[in-house]
């Protein structure tokens, strides 16, 4: 048996330029299967990553995202007053309240149109979103027209760099003084101004979008939303920031694995087709030497194992090139548009090991399905017939 499966190995370089050429279609599949997979995965953590169990986040009732929503000022208040809301040092709560908007950007190098989500900050932002850590230039002043802006943003939006200004209406704008990031969440895809600022910026002096709350724990939010929903006038929602940035994820990520999975069965069905073809061929130009090995004394389960493994070896050959041209991806951001919210943002492909041995099993399956009726058709050759012909 192990001289029957190196002459399988050998007969695969003896046909290398088919070789070659179906091994490629294999790495397509597979390339594609694992990128769309890492990028959705990277979808799912750039988002959710920004969302954390003991932090609460309110908006108005029923709005999906925070630029939909605008409640009253006093929402502020109502939210420090409810049970479970974390306090520091000096006894304050830990709340702060925003204005989320979003402003259209031209890229004439590129001639597009690209969605800015700008968020309107209170002094306490960084206490309340710790991950959240200035690189360079400063923090915001309070009451001043100025604005910092996330790294992930920077790099496909050069003219916002530091030491520039963003325009946030027809008579107003703001200097930028700062680049933050938070460790790759789709917060660095935005800008932060000053919240005052953007309340007269957008016409919405009395109100906010939401309100972020810092509870003492994942178990004190569901007495703190019981509390505010319990309010019906004020009509309000309270999310887990876990949970409401995992939704806002969900949307994309599913049209990408979909779109990813549907290119890679067309490509699967292409590639087993393509393998199937290459054996047939192949047992069609080993007719001979099929029944040379039938009457040195090899049986009908030995030729199909040979064929099968020519046909699995072939397809792990081709995977693990896929596979390793997706492993570059990560090198590379991807934006895209966060249909939940209509924001461009920056994403970044994240390999996992599921996803690596998903995609060589597919691979590995395409090799079987495509092989295993060649190599039966092999193996049911009779060796007096394949010896003559």
């Amino acid at each position: 048996m192990p001289s029957l499966l190196t002459y399988a190995l050998r007969s695969l370089w003896a046909r290398r330029s088919t070789t070659l050429a179906t091994a490629g279609g294999l790495a397509l599949l597979v390339f594609v299967l694992a990128a769309s997979s890492m990028l959705a995965s990277g979808m799912r953590r750039t988002l959710t990553r920004a969302g954390d169990e003991s932090r609460a986040i309110v908006i108005g009732h029923d709005q999906w995202a925070e630029h939909q929503s605008r409640v009253p000022a006093s929402v502020l208040g109502m939210v420090a007053a409810a049970p479970g809301v974390r306090r520091d040092e000096q006894g304050q709560p830990l709340v702060t309240g925003e204005i989320v908007r979003q402003l259209i950007l031209g890229e004439a190098s590129r001639a597009r149109l690209s969605t800015l989500q700008l968020r309107g900050v209170d002094a306490n932002v960084m206490v309340l979103r710790p991950s959240a850590r200035i690189v360079a230039g400063r923090p915001l002043q309070s009451g001043a027209a100025e604005a910092i802006v996330g790294r992930s943003l920077l790099r496909r939006q050069p003219e916002l760099a530091l030491g520039g200004s963003v325009r946030l209406s027809a008579t107003r704008s703001a200097a930028i003084v700062g680049v933050f990031e938070s460790d790759g969440t789709v917060l660095e895809s935005e800008v932060w101004v000053d919240l005052n600022t953007a309340r007269s910026a957008f016409g919405m002096d009395g109100s906010l979008s939401s309100v972020t709350a810092w509870l003492d724990g994942p178990a004190a939010f569901e007495a703190f939303a019981q509390t505010l929903s319990a309010d019906k006038q004020a009509g309000l929602d309270a999310l887990r920031e876990s949970a409401y940035y995992a939704r806002l994820s969900e949307q994309v990520a599913t049209v990408v694995i979909t779109l990813g999975a549907l290119q890679a069965l067309l490509f699967s069905l292409g590639a087993i087709c393509a393998t199937a073809i290459v054996f047939y061929g192949a047992v069609a130009q080993r007719r001979r030497e099929v029944g040379v090995l039938r009457a040195l004394g090899f049986r009908r389960r030995s030729i199909l194992a040979a064929f099968l493994v020519e046909s699995v070896a072939l397809s792990l050959a081709g995977g693990a090139f896929g596979l390793g041209c997706a492993l570059l991806t990560p090198l590379c951001d991807f934006q895209l548009v966060n249909f939940a919210t209509g924001q461009d943002v920056t994403f970044h492909f994240h390999p996992d090991l599921d996803t690596l041995w998903r995609a060589l099993a597919v691979a590995t399956g395409v090799g079987l399905v495509g092989g295993l009726p060649p190599a039966v058709r092999a193996a049911r050759l009779p060796a007096v017939v394949a010896m003559r012909d």
